[in-house]
């Protein structure tokens, strides 16, 4: 049966690595943008990486740069940003693209392992909504992430055990993290 450790992605120095490096730990892969709506997320993540890394817990972050053009800078550019404005300690891996023809192969798994299943109800969600479809169209039956900092949670042993979409409360995300932790 096939786990995230059967991937390799290249780190923003252009250095493959395997996802087997990181067996034993639960891991939070996350795509991300420096200019989107969301991107305070990197603030409640810093501080789940700082409470929890030495407890076998990794976040391994993927800019990307298909969601109304919200990372477009280099990856050095995109590191800078991230550590200076929000102190991220946690890797950061080359920019991608998560959807279509040219989707990174581990986010095409995790997206299959885990598909869409909406973004919940009210204002904020609805708009995005409206913003998602659009995007889409051009992608089709290959929009595996319906917007930047889509979160999936992976167990200690390589397994897809969660989807949290950007719309879900961070408070949410760090609850089951921190249960997946201590499993």
């Amino acid at each position: 049966m096939k786990t995230v450790y059967d991937f390799t992605v290249t780190d923003r120095k252009g250095n493959e690595v395997s996802l087997a490096d990181y067996k034993g730990k639960v891991l939070l892969i996350v795509n991300t943008a420096t200019g989107c709506g969301f991107t305070p997320h990197y603030e409640p993540l810093e501080e789940m990486y700082k409470e929890l890394k030495d407890k076998g817990f990794e976040i391994l972050d993927f800019p990307c740069n298909q969601f109304a053009n919200q990372a477009p800078g280099s990856d050095d550019e995109i590191h800078e940003f991230c550590t200076m404005k929000f102190g991220t300690d946690f890797p950061q891996f080359k920019k991608i693209d998560v959807n279509g023809e040219t989707a990174d192969p581990l986010f095409v798994y995790l997206a299959t392992e885990k598909p869409f299943e909406g973004f919940g109800k009210g204002l904020k969600n609805g708009m995005l909504n409206t913003f998602t479809a659009a995007n889409n169209k051009k992608f089709g039956d290959k929009a595996y992430i319906k917007w930047n900092f889509t979160k999936f949670l992976v167990d200690r042993e390589g397994n897809v055990v969660a989807r949290f979409e950007p719309t879900e409360d961070m408070k949410k995300v760090k609850e089951c993290v921190i249960k997946a932790v201590e499993q």
